[in-house]
């Protein structure tokens, strides 16, 4: 097992200030108990999290030394209106920053899911915490790198197992650290002018578009075909009745078929 280093994921070019812990409960509670005292920028990696979490507080579980889990400490140059988009454009950042490392072709599952194979390989939650000197967002990233065995109810993959029967025994992750940090760096960018040319390239790498869903939206059931992205980035379904429904956000998109 190759450490992460924080020295390796250091770039001068970047506003990223990066810590490396051995073990940690969550890295998102470690950043909003301690956003206070830290600078705008920092990033925390754990090679063990006790309680990493997803949306609606499922658990992250990752075996030590094999993934990527890691934080980071925003303060988005936009309107406070706009800061929803960091979820679309580091979903965005992800998928481009796996396609540009190995020979794989990641789709997103909106809001906040990464998809490989129609199995979940990464997943992020984005969360505000208030501090003395303002708001700010903590974006939590979960990505499966080297783990090879999931338990069966786990629709889950990783992108070693997505490179397999090659013989690749480890995947660098510091090296894919630097990738992702990078491509974070530069999709944030566009979260104002730029961002509707982005809805563009997330529109290209979905994972829902043109499938019938069910889910859970505005605290009752729903379900439709997926027509596409608004130009927000939110869902826009065709219901049953003939009516069209565009959702903000949702939970428990499931029974997903073409």
């Amino acid at each position: 097992m190759i450490p992460l280093d924080a020295s390796a994921l250091h770039d001068d070019e970047l506003p990223w200030h990066i810590t490396v812990l051995d073990e940690v409960g969550s890295t998102s509670d470690w950043l909003k108990q301690n956003a206070a005292n830290l600078p705008i920028g920092t990033v925390v990696f754990a090679e063990s999290q006790t309680a990493g979490r997803g949306r609606r507080d499922n658990r992250w579980i990752a075996p030590r030394g094999k993934d990527l889990m890691f934080s980071l400490l925003l303060k988005p140059a936009a309107p406070m209106e706009n800061w929803p988009r960091i979820t679309t454009l580091a979903a965005l950042a992800i998928g481009k920053a796996i396609e540009a490392e190995l020979p794989l072709q990641p789709r997103i599952k909106w809001p906040n899911d990464i998809y490989l194979s129609d199995r979940k390989v990464s997943g992020l939650l984005a969360e505000t915490v208030t501090t003395r000197d303002g708001m700010r967002i903590v974006l939590g990233i979960g990505l499966n790198v080297n783990a090879l065995d999931f338990p069966p109810d786990l629709h889950a993959t990783s992108l070693l197992n997505q490179l397999q029967p090659v013989s690749i025994r480890e995947l660098d992750r510091n090296a894919l650290a630097n990738r992702l940090l990078n491509s974070l760096h530069t999709e944030f960018a566009r979260i104002d002018d730029d961002f509707h040319t982005a809805i563009a390239e997330v529109r290209e790498r979905s994972w829902l578009i043109g499938r019938q869903i069910r889910c859970r939206a505005e605290g009752r059931e729903v379900h439709g075909r997926v027509l596409d992205l608004n130009v927000e980035g939110h869902l826009m379904l065709a219901l049953p009745d003939g009516n069209s429904l565009t959702l903000t956000s949702a939970e428990e998109i499931r029974d997903v078929k073409i």
